[in-house]
């Protein structure tokens, strides 16, 4: 039994390193309770939203290069959490300016409280997920921030695709859910622990029956794949997409698959890590599942499938949605080689993507709200129309490509690197042709907003001057960190050793 004393004051130190989660539930309840108290202004809630990131984010700087097991070992504080919730926290503040922006959000005179509100209560749970170390506290938070999201996902319900997108988002989560709380149940009947320190102790002491650990595994992992749309769990992903307001759009395909991927290496290397003391480069797993193969057939099969159909769409919410699935290829590429050196390559390229992706989205939006349409046919003489955001768009589509001078071309160099330098040189190459394919679809739209009607005398498309500060903001960090990307290496380098110790 734990002295009296310990517990105080490992619980103590527990509630201190709770803080960036505790501001985000205060957040949560100043919001609604400034939105009762003043129903005429529909911005209070994003105002009070962007004001409690931001004390969120000055607590998580503090918590830089801490590493704890907080709640008896449930919930861990290290840097690889912390990289990811700033990836989190800095997408739910530029997604709450981006709505700011949204003619879809703003007309038939909707209230706005509710929908800030469930924003922030979706960033609470993505930070959750991304720190749990217990199976049970890892399916509270995946459905803390599901029921929000599927909220969102819907919350122009008036417009038909919306009340669908939401539907289906619902459905489907409730059977990945139900999978994943299935696989739970199984794992703890073989090692009677729901805690991954635990579970981990007690593969490497005991033999275990290899099939029922398997059929968990892949259950639980089921569950994980939902949340980041790889291949076959990515049924949702294209509706819910083109339904939901594109800026939850935007926030699902980043925050929400960062959340997805932190809480999966997670899951892979405190659960099944056969940790060798003095060498935590090398990542070893326990007998029973042979995580590499699983993971190379769901990023080839992720990849291929989500650059293969995007070819065909004719909608850019959907072909952005088809490149999210495809990109959560690559980066499950890096997983695949289980080892730091991989782990840091998911960093760098998640930072570059949140860039690139949300700014492709912001372009969406503003368009959108111009012309009313979302028709890749519709973004024909763009170039001309709207000089900078067809600009923009370009650099940001480039950028996903891969192509050079721009940050994407870093996060896919580091992929490749690490799959390389790990032997799996069929794999680097299978990912450099499904980067070509990315490349058709992408110059569509390329073609599409310098080639076509190039003298039309459709209106001109003017763009707020706080609209092009926020792409300012965006995409000149993609090209500097096209060129200089030290900073960004250097800090995920930093934190991509998952704490595994006392």
């Amino acid at each position: 039994m734990i002295p009296i004393e310990q517990f105080v004051t490992g619980l103590l130190k527990s509630v201190g390193l709770f803080i960036p989660e505790t501001v985000l539930v205060i957040t949560f309840m100043l919001a609604l309770i400034f939105d009762l108290l003043f129903r005429k202004s529909r911005n209070i809630s994003g105002v009070i939203a962007i004001l409690g990131f931001a004390v969120a984010g000055f607590f998580l700087y503090q918590q830089t290069g801490v590493s704890y097991k907080c709640f008896a070992n449930a919930y861990v504080v290290d840097p690889f959490s912390n990289f990811f919730k700033w990836i989190i926290l800095l997408s739910g503040l530029i997604v709450v300016v981006f709505s700011f922006f949204s003619k879809e959000l703003y007309d038939d005179d909707r209230p706005m409280g509710e929908y800030f509100t469930l924003i922030i209560g979706m960033a609470f749970g993505m930070f959750l997920l991304t720190s749990s170390s217990n199976l049970i506290l890892i399916y509270v938070a995946i459905e803390t921030m599901s029921i929000s999201s599927y909220i969102l996902a819907g919350y122009t319900r008036e417009i038909k695709r919306a009340s669908e997108a939401s539907l289906k988002y619902v459905i489907y989560g409730a059977v990945s859910s139900g999978l994943m709380i299935y696989g739970i149940s199984i794992l703890f009947g073989l090692t009677g622990s729901l805690n991954l320190f635990d579970i981990n102790h007690f593969l490497a002491k005991n033999a275990v029956d290899i099939a029922p650990l398997l059929i968990a595994s892949i259950l639980i992992v089921a569950g994980f794949g939902y949340k980041i749309s790889a291949v076959p769990f990515h049924f949702w992903t294209p509706d819910v997409y083109e339904g939901a307001p594109v800026t939850i759009t935007a926030l699902l395909s980043v925050a929400s698959k960062a959340a997805g991927f932190a809480v999966l290496i997670r899951f892979l290397k405190i659960g099944f890590l056969d940790f060798i003391p003095g060498n935590n480069e090398i990542w070893t797993m326990v007998r029973g599942v042979d995580w590499t193969l699983i993971l190379m057939i769901l990023s080839v099969l992720t990849m291929t499938l989500g650059n293969l159909v995007a070819v065909w769409q004719t909608n850019m919410k959907r072909l952005l949605a088809y490149s999210s699935i495809a990109h959560a290829g690559y980066i499950l590429m890096a997983v695949t080689v289980l080892n730091n050196t991989g782990v840091a390559a998911v960093l760098i390229y998640f930072f570059f993507y949140m860039l690139m992706n949300l700014g492709a989205f912001f372009i969406v939006l503003l368009i959108a709200n111009k012309i009313g349409s979302e028709e890749i046919d519709d973004y024909n003489g763009m170039g001309y129309r709207a000089p900078f955001l067809a600009v923009c768009m370009a650099l940001f589509l480039v950028s996903l490509t891969g192509l050079p001078p721009t940050a994407g071309f870093i996060g896919k160099l580091y992929v490749f690197a690490a799959v390389i330098k790990a032997g799996y040189l069929w794999l680097a190459v299978v990912g450099v042709v499904n980067s070509v394919v990315s490349l058709y679809y992408y110059a569509k739209v390329f073609r599409n907003m310098y080639l076509k009607d190039v003298e039309s005398t459709k209106e001109k498309v003017n763009t707020p001057f706080p609209a092009i500060i926020i792409l300012l903001v965006l995409a000149i960090p993609t090209l500097i960190f096209g060129i200089y990307f030290s900073p960004i290496v250097n800090w995920a380098n930093a934190s991509a050793a998952i704490f595994l110790g006392n």
